[in-house]
């Protein structure tokens, strides 16, 4: 229910975004299945704000037809003011990793703060903006498109009702309306190409809707840990938040992993990760703290991507630790890693594999296994 329909709208022309691209339209070179890493990626030092602030790390699938995801970090110093951004290819999951976001919809808003996460449906205005009062502070973060089924929690299977992100712990927009006039620009990503109009006011003009399709966040503090409490390390697939079920069983089109702080308790065991390889692509990035199974060469800010079928798992300081370490009791504290698992393989992008941040010498730290 709006003060003015959207339809009341002018004319939209290409908007030149050349590091935000879709596997419809954008080009990657071709990738040897190596695993890859890369350090913190950069902040913005020129005046950015959240749009122009996106670069493609890697993507798979298309967003034509609706499957795989875009992975994508962003970095911004600037408000997008009387801006607004509408992705009709995918709906966005936000991770901030620097500063705390204040996200504005159609629905409402949105104040994501450290270890919480968003979800902005397909096809729905919002814009994003730095919630601290400091003009100076340098926001990053990490950004999934997903152009398959929409996310939704996992099915729990033997866990029953309860466990981990329970539904109750997902948050829907404050109620905001924005009356002011004047005209905003929109940024609509369409059709894997980045459009630019002018509206004679904001988007935000909603006085009140009803439905089921709604902004949320969530604060992984709250997610309910499930694991081993006698021996084995359990498929990463217990800390799943929420998942893009693809059309085949068992392999997802997206999953959304967390690794938060836990205790470890199981006996007889290694406990960091195991050596692996399987059919899931795997891009994982640390919010802060440390990662166990790669305790100083990941570091907050960062990625790490192993494609489908390469082999990966703890460095040698991580192994060596862990095989000398007491079996008692031990948490796990002060840290908060991802994952984005998809059955597609990712295609890293021009400027992931030319970026300097991107670790060279990654596959050494496997070295003297």
């Amino acid at each position: 229910y709006r003060r003015q329909p959207s339809a009341v709208m002018g004319e939209y022309a290409p908007y030149a975004h050349k590091l935000w691209l879709t596997p419809d339209t954008g080009s990657c070179p071709p990738q040897a299945p190596n695993p890859l890493r890369w350090q913190p990626f950069e902040l913005a030092t020129s005046p950015t704000d959240f749009v122009d602030g996106i670069r493609t790390v890697a993507m798979n699938g298309s967003a034509a037809m609706q499957s795989g995801i875009a992975i994508h970090v962003y970095a911004f110093n600037g408000n997008m003011s009387s801006r607004a951004l509408v992705n009709s290819d995918g709906e966005m999951l936000i991770v901030p990793q620097q500063g705390e976001l204040r996200v504005t919809t159609e629905l409402g808003v949105m104040d994501v703060r450290s270890c919480e996460v968003a979800v902005i449906p397909r096809g729905m205005a919002f814009k994003v903006d730095g919630l601290q009062a400091n003009k100076d502070v340098a926001y990053r973060g990490y950004l999934c498109e997903n152009y398959g089924a929409h996310f939704r929690l996992p099915e729990l299977g033997p866990i029953g009702s309860n466990g981990l992100a329970n539904a109750r712990d997902f948050l829907a927009p404050v109620a905001s309306l924005d009356e002011t006039d004047g005209e905003f620009e929109i940024i609509k990503k369409f059709a894997g190409h980045v459009w630019r109009g002018t509206a004679p006011r904001s988007p935000f003009n909603v006085a009140a809707w009803h439905g089921n399709l709604v902004p949320y966040k969530y604060d992984t503090a709250h997610f309910m840990t499930i694991g081993s409490i006698s021996f084995d390390h359990p498929d990463p697939s217990i800390f799943t938040v929420l998942t893009s079920p693809s059309d085949t069983a068992g392999v997802a089109n997206c999953d959304f992993v967390i690794f938060p702080p836990r205790w470890l308790v199981a006996e007889d065991t290694f406990r960091p990760p195991w050596y692996h390889r399987n059919v899931m692509s795997e891009f994982m990035g640390l919010v802060h703290g440390q990662y166990d199974a790669k305790p100083d060469g990941f570091k907050p800010g960062g990625a790490s991507l192993h494609n489908s079928f390469v082999p990966h798992g703890p460095d040698i300081d991580a192994f060596t630790k862990a095989s000398n370490a007491a079996l008692a009791p031990h948490k796990l504290d002060n840290t908060l890693a991802f994952m984005l698992e998809s059955r597609f393989v990712l295609q890293p992008t021009q400027y992931a594999m030319t970026s300097d941040k991107l670790d060279k010498n990654y596959f050494n730290c496997w070295k003297g296994l």
